[in-house]
């Protein structure tokens, strides 16, 4: 956001005086104390809130959005060989089924109390910016989890659990500590575990008839690390992964998202491979994060702020592969 676009008008310090009784000098230490605050906040980078890296991002939809529609359209019919005057052309059409994602909005805010105000302008010290970036972190730890999780209460979906995507079974064929079977890949031995990869690419070339590419795979942190640092074999000094990204056609791409730990049925670790492409899938965010003007309440300034996400839309389903018990 633009520094202009964050001043407040006179009319905003009007109220804040007339309301708090803040002396003209202390108005003014306010307003461009908070001016720089909202400035600091937009610069606040979280990196281990994944989703915005790993889910492309559309705002298209604008603040205004109660609902994003779309819709999925197929062709229907077939040609025939037919006589030189036929008149009976067999007919193709295409049909169209809509979807529709709700919006909603998210929220939080930070305050300054009158004596905030006047100690910081006392000692010379600049407001507390901690305040404003909890307040973000708060709004973008939210959509973080509805684009992961979705929120079935208000009927948003996510990445992780949305119910459309296909599963992929692991054989349970590992052997862990105890010596029980186990799907885990770190009970398994290197081929096992390309063998589960790989067929998890295959999966999915299959049910789309190649149409449907994966070129991500996604990691919790304990499975990413085990598989770039265990050696392909005895004599290898070239790991699993290194292994499996160098040699499969599609999938060049790894993206560690920690929520992927224990997401799965019963606790267990999932691993996904997707195509990463906003022609797949969107993090829907018609809104980013926005603070307004401070609002009088008794002795404290409280800065609203405010987002409105949609959830993770999926337009092809089959473009993403699960797997439960990695």
């Amino acid at each position: 956001m633009k520094r202009n676009q964050m001043r407040y008008d006179e009319r905003d310090l009007a109220v804040i005086q007339a309301s708090q009784r803040l002396d003209a000098n202390e108005s003014i230490f306010f307003a461009q104390e908070l001016e720089y605050v909202k400035a600091r906040t937009y610069d606040v980078k979280y990196p281990e809130l994944t989703a915005i890296r790993n889910i492309p991002v559309s705002t298209e939809a604008g603040p205004g959005a109660e609902t994003i529609k779309y819709y999925q359209y197929d062709a229907v019919g077939f040609a025939r060989i037919i006589a030189n005057y036929a008149t009976d052309l067999p007919r193709v059409d295409l049909v169209g089924k809509e979807f529709n994602s709700p919006v909603k909005s998210i929220g939080a805010s930070y305050g300054y109390s009158i004596q905030d105000i006047r100690a910081a302008r006392m000692a010379g010290k600049p407001l507390e910016q901690r305040k404003a970036n909890a307040a973000r972190r708060a709004v973008d730890q939210e959509i973080n989890r509805i684009a992961y999780f979705g929120d079935a209460k208000h009927n948003l979906k996510g990445f992780i659990t949305h119910d459309n995507i296909t599963d992929y079974t692991l054989p349970n064929d590992g052997v862990d500590a105890e010596e029980a079977a186990s799907t885990k890949f770190i009970d398994k031995d290197p081929d096992k575990v390309l063998r589960d990869l790989n067929g998890m690419v295959a999966k999915m070339l299959e049910l789309t008839q190649n149409v449907e590419r994966p070129d991500t795979l996604a990691l919790p942190h304990t499975v990413h690390a085990d598989l770039a640092s265990r050696p392909r074999s005895s004599t290898s000094d070239t790991t699993i992964l290194e292994f499996f990204l160098k040699n499969n056609p599609y999938v060049k791409n790894v993206e560690v998202i920690p929520e992927l730990a224990g997401a799965g049925t019963d606790g267990v670790d999932i691993c996904m491979m997707y195509s990463k492409s906003s022609d797949k899938l969107t993090l829907e965010v018609p809104q980013p994060f926005e603070q307004f003007p401070p609002q009088p309440e008794g002795l404290e300034f409280v800065i609203p702020c405010h987002a409105r996400c949609g959830g993770t839309i999926i337009y092809y389903p089959l473009s993403i592969i699960r797997a439960e018990g990695c």
